[in-house]
């Protein structure tokens, strides 16, 4: 397991250092480059989470180390889900510095296996943290797509139109686009994994809310992506604002994950 970890982790920053080349560079030969790079870290941290799971017999993501791996996990596969869709290659320069921070975070974490936690060992485990997960990762590639749509602004707004990266960046419109449809994936993915917490809260703990430090965040982020749906749907907002949003949403999201962990306090200190 350690051994494809440290290999995906490699050429997960080979990818990165390649996407920050095409910042600056219009090359197919280093977009192809990164994308197989990419490709062939996930191939591999796909082998390792694989490896996790059939040897603990659940989904990996009992522990700070595997959580944060599969985070990263999670975000990879939806940028590929993105680029074959919409085949923005130039997107993995905003995507993957998030994956390789959370895979470079996860590696400096023990990676010893224990045993599941009497509150863990319940079915919802999978399920609650499957919907959760994904729904983070959408959340987090639509904060880089908002950091995509601000950049793009800027020079458009600059009038600086013949930038080699204004040329290569999506329109404002289609930015926009994607960060919303993003949102409308990741908003009731993260409501299902709500309610299957507060179902899995009532049978570990008697109560469906407790005002964990966790819970509170979590709460914070639904509604501030509640707002942003609702105010593209009612106020008509859009571009600027709804990028913001998406990248506050998900600063709520690195507090509620990370933050509140090194706090040590609350009743998802196990995870």
């Amino acid at each position: 397991m350690e051994i494809t970890f440290q290999l995906s982790l490699i050429l997960y920053f080979g990818a990165m250092v390649l996407g920050f080349l095409e910042l600056f560079r219009n090359s197919k030969a280093i977009t192809w480059t990164m994308l197989a790079l990419l490709g062939a870290g996930f191939g591999l941290h796909t082998v390792s989470i694989m490896i996790s799971y059939f040897m603990a017999g659940h989904l990996p993501i009992t522990n700070p180390h595997e959580a944060t791996s599969f985070f990263a996990w999670c975000i990879v596969f939806l940028f590929f889900v993105l680029e074959y869709r919409y085949k923005i290659g130039i997107m993995g320069s905003f995507i993957i510095p998030f994956a390789f921070a959370l895979m470079l975070s996860s590696a400096l974490l023990p990676m010893e296996v224990k045993p599941l936690a009497p509150v863990l060992q319940s079915s919802w485990l999978g399920v609650h943290t499957f919907f959760a997960f994904l729904a983070n990762a959408s959340f987090a590639l639509a904060a880089g797509i908002g950091i995509m749509y601000l950049v793009q602004e800027h020079y458009v707004k600059g009038k600086k139109h013949l930038a080699g990266l204004f040329q290569r960046l999506p329109s404002l419109q289609s930015l926009d686009e994607i960060n919303y449809r993003l949102i409308t994936i990741g908003f009731p993915l993260f409501t299902v994994a709500m309610i299957t917490g507060m179902l899995w809260a009532d049978t570990a703990w008697g109560s469906y809310w407790s005002w964990d430090p966790r819970e509170v965040w979590s709460l914070i982020t639904w509604l501030i992506f509640a707002i942003i749906l609702h105010a593209r749907m009612v106020a008509g907002w859009r571009g600027r604002r709804a990028a913001v949003l998406s990248i506050l949403g998900f600063v709520t999201i690195i507090v509620a994950f990370g933050g509140l962990k090194l706090l040590q306090t609350g009743q998802h200190v196990f995870l």
